[in-house]
């Protein structure tokens, strides 16, 4: 796909429809693009390759939109493979060409691309650096761990544009069109939610330009309503809450906790809870509980006991959320059990590893089934929870 940004810049990048999973994890029933851009000044640039799965696609939009010139940079923002596979073919097509990247990216070029000769082709630059095209100057700011230690963002300081990498992304083809919000948050939540503070200093430097288009390295190039998305990721990476509600995620092997669950949301509801969402943890896809834990003000885990542990789907959930950095919340627990019940001690285990969260200190323990005489410890745990109430969601 070629398409006009501005008067100078083009896109050029592909989708990928026939993806299942991204990073072979993420399940992206709507594919993924992968975005590249091609400046023409009286030099060229072109911003970012593609994975390579879609090289040869993407080569074809790069040599019609070059409409018969040469690209004198490639401005390499992130090293990931996804966004620098195909910089070998690039390079054996435009061998005079120079890979513009951070000092850190130059030096780990080697570690992807040691077969092909890189000695006096490289252009390392620093927080500040700039490059002239000519007409235009590109300025460069390092987003370390935005999510890799390399990064970089590129401002075109002519047609005020934010070439972000990895920042503003979104899961799905550009070709399956789709809202951004859903699919930001996932992709955000999943691929960089560990790294708030980086992202915070990210926005810092982005706040002190004049920004009109933002182009990320997946998913929509963003030319309205800037201040929404921005405020989103603000939220996103100070671990807020973006909605005030109760997530129920729960882990069952028979079925008698997910009755526990639905149950307790029941409660919640009949006693005003704004919003309840209950997630089948042993069904769902991991990303978007992640992504739901996240998104509101309140959790609460449910799970079966399991060899003296706790049923695995809920163990990966509570480490992905650790991994994540999961925080600001506030928990509650219902374990289930047969004869030992262990479910409650191994999640609390996860759930004290997490900063800055408060646990409701009774759990809820399940003999087997749920029975009428174990509605008023839900209905203690329900009060508890809807005692608190999140000040900033909307």
């Amino acid at each position: 796909m070629i398409k006009n940004i501005t008067e100078k810049i083009k896109y050029i990048g592909v989708d990928d429809t026939d993806i299942d999973l991204f990073e072979s994890q993420y399940v992206v029933p709507d594919g993924v693009s992968y975005n590249s851009y091609l400046i023409l000044d009286e030099k060229v640039a072109i911003m970012d390759t593609v994975d390579r799965r879609k090289c040869d696609e993407w080569l074809a939009n790069l040599e019609t939109a070059l409409e018969g010139r040469t690209p004198d940079y490639l401005v390499v923002q992130h090293l990931e493979p996804d966004h620098a596979g195909s910089i070998a073919k690039v390079m054996g097509r435009y061998p005079n060409m120079q890979i513009v990247a951070s000092d850190k990216a130059v030096k780990m070029l080697p570690q992807f691309y040691f077969d092909i000769e890189l000695e006096g082709k490289t252009i390392g630059v620093k927080e500040g650096g700039t490059l002239s095209l000519g007409g235009r100057t590109l300025h460069f700011a390092m987003a370390p761990m935005v999510h890799w230690p390399e990064v970089m963002v590129t401002y075109d300081s002519t047609d005020k544009v934010l070439f972000s990498a990895d920042g503003f992304g979104k899961f799905g083809a550009l070709c399956n069109g789709g809202e951004w919000d859903s699919e930001a948050r996932r992709y955000y939540i999943n691929i960089c939610g560990k790294y708030g503070a980086p992202v915070q200093a990210l926005l810092k430097k982005a706040a002190a330009l004049d920004i009109a288009i933002i182009c990320p390295l997946h998913g929509p190039v963003l030319t309205e309503n800037l201040g929404h998305y921005i405020g989103l990721y603000d939220t996103w990476s100070k671990y807020e809450p973006e909605e005030e509600g109760i997530f129920v995620a729960y882990a069952s092997i028979h079925g008698n906790t997910r009755e526990v669950a639905e149950k307790f949301a029941d409660i919640l509801r009949a006693k005003g809870a704004r919003k309840v969402v209950v997630s089948d943890l042993a069904r769902v896809d991991m990303s978007e509980a992640v992504e739901d834990a996240f998104r509101y003000s309140q959790l609460v885990v449910a799970a079966a006991s399991y060899d003296s542990d706790v049923f695995p789907p809920m163990h990966d959930f509570l480490h992905h959320l650790a991994i994540k950095g999961f925080c600001k919340r506030r928990i509650g627990i219902i374990e289930n059990g047969s004869w030992a019940p262990s479910a409650g001690r191994a999640m609390r285990n996860i759930i004290d590893r997490f900063k800055d969260v408060s646990v409701v200190e009774d759990v809820v323990t399940i003999m087997s089934r749920l029975k009428p005489s174990d509605i008023p410890a839900l209905e203690q745990l329900a009060d508890a929870m809807l005692a608190t109430k999140c000040e900033r969601c909307s």
